[in-house]
Order: structure tokens, then sequence, then C-alpha cells
């Protein structure tokens, strides 16, 4: 069984769509039926059911889709120590991160990197999601990292991770007693969000917009450039905000913080890699690859 086979099976069980996959392996529509069938035949089982325009993943596809994602992060692994070997890595490579992933996802990352890749010197920018694209675009940096949901046409993204934003406040605030906020009791209450520009006020946006608020009809108190400022202004004050869950681990475990529960709003989000199209090789490559792999570890 090939391993692009394995790919073909989990980009339409992933958009559980012949079309979206086709687009997304960039092949023809019967070449994705044509391998789906070809792995339907093999083990004599339906992997997805289909139901005029839609289709579902069988029990027995969603069997398959478990080992095809084992067996395709192994192949990943396999490639990437392989290739290190006789890598002979170095260089310089200029990396952006929006606010949130620089200050607490890349740290340990970068420091497991450069203890692997001694030879390669590594310099990281952050800024909000817009300002990162543009200094990609301006060939400031060699690859980006961002969060949101917006997508320029120019530039590739590829998935790292996922996030949640989630509300909280201080536990000595007036709000500490809450459990959940609803839909109707939010524009009544402060709130102190982050800037124009960033990936984080994007999501909150979108997800407003699903329920039929917008943030000019919210109690904003303030907007601030970065999560830290916010945490420590929740600290002094009777008010809420809406951030990534990656930013208060350390406050919630140590009493400081707590989430309110805002049933009403889906705010998943994911992380991603920017690179200018065409411009997909090299270390930029290179540190993506380790950084995907250390996640799945």
């Amino acid at each position: 069984m090939s391993n692009f086979r394995l790919q073909v099976f989990c980009s339409v069980a992933k958009n559980l769509s012949y079309t979206k996959a086709a687009q997304e392996l960039d092949i023809t529509q019967p070449a994705i039926t044509k391998h789906i069938h070809e792995l339907e035949t093999q083990y004599k089982v339906r992997l997805f059911e289909r139901m005029g325009n839609k289709i579902t993943l069988t029990h027995a596809g969603e069997v398959f889709l478990n080992h095809c994602i084992d067996i395709l992060h192994g192949y990943s692994r396999l490639d990437f120590d392989m290739n290190i070997l006789h890598g002979g890595y170095s260089g310089n490579l200029r990396i952006g991160g929006s606010t949130t992933i620089a200050q607490y996802v890349l740290p340990t990352i970068l420091a497991k990197f450069t203890s692997k890749f001694p030879d390669i010197k590594i310099s990281l920018v952050s800024g909000n999601s817009d300002e990162i694209e543009k200094e990609l675009l301006n060939h400031h940096i060699d690859l980006g990292l961002i969060e949101g949901d917006k997508r320029l046409s120019n530039l590739k993204y590829t998935h790292f991770m996922d996030d949640e934003l989630v509300a909280i406040t201080s536990t000595r605030s007036h709000y500490a007693h809450l459990d959940e906020i609803s839909k109707e009791e939010l524009p009544t209450v402060p709130l102190v969000l982050r800037e124009n520009g960033s990936g984080t006020l994007s999501v909150l946006n979108t997800a407003l917009e699903k329920i039929g608020l917008k943030t000019s009809l919210l109690n904003v108190l303030m907007q601030l450039g970065s999560s830290e400022s916010i945490k420590l202004f929740l600290e002094n004050a009777d008010a809420v905000s809406i951030i990534s869950f990656r930013c208060v681990t350390r406050e919630l475990i140590g009493g400081i913080l707590k989430v309110i529960e805002l049933p009403e709003l889906e705010m998943k989000r994911e992380f991603c890699f920017m690179q200018l199209q065409g411009d997909e090789e090299g270390l930029p490559s290179l540190f993506m690859q380790f950084a995907i792999h250390e996640n799945n570890v």
C-alpha cells in the first residue's frame, strides 16, 4: 500500500469531500475515487457511506483512519530522522511569530532545535498576525507562524497545532463567582481584548458574528497588545478577557485566574506556518518538519 494512497484517504476523511481532497492534493477527482476504491477492494470493506452529495466515515473507515494517522506520523518521523543523518545544516533562519505563538509556543521548540542544529542561527521577531504577514511579504523573515482564520492567496499555509480561546478573570475579581456568561449577559461585562490586527481578535469577531453580536456592542474597556499585559491588568481589575488557553495555564494552576464558560461561543482556531508560494525548501522547511515532529511526539 502506498504512502500517497493513505494521504488520499486521510484528506477525504478530513474534508468529507472528494472534491476538496482533490484540490488539497492537486490531483483529479477521478484519481481520488480510484484510490479509495482500491483501498475498499483490498480490505473488502466500505470506508465511506455515500448519501447524495455527502459522505461520512463508516466504522471501518474510523478504524482505518486511526491506523493511517499513526502510519503517516511514522513515515514523517522516519523521513525526518534519516534526512538529519546526512544534513550538515548551517546558515541563518529568520522566523516571525504572532505574539501568542512567539511567547508561549516557540521558545521550547527553539531551544530543542538549536541544540540539535547548533550551526543554524535563528532570529525571532514577534507581532500580531497582520504584522507577521507583512514581514513575510516584504522578505524580512523566511517563515511565519500565525494564529487566526485570515488567509492570503499569495501565501502558503500549513497547519501546525490547534488552539482555543477562553474567557478568564482574576480569582479576586467581582466576576470570579461566575461559572458562565450567556450571550445576553456578555455585552454588560467589562472586557479587555487584544488589539486590532491580532489573530485572537479576528477569531473572536468571527465567533461573535455567528451568534449575532459585534465587538462594537460589547463593553470594551481597552485593547492591549499582548496577553501578558492583559493578564497583569486582570490581576488588578474587575474585568474579563478572552485569550488563548495556552497563555494562562500557569495562572490557572496557580489559582490566579479562572476560566468562565461562554457556552454559545465556538472559539477554536489553528496555528499555521506561513511561507511565500514557491519558497518552500531549505531551512524554513527543516524548521517546519522539526516543529511538527516535536508537536506530534
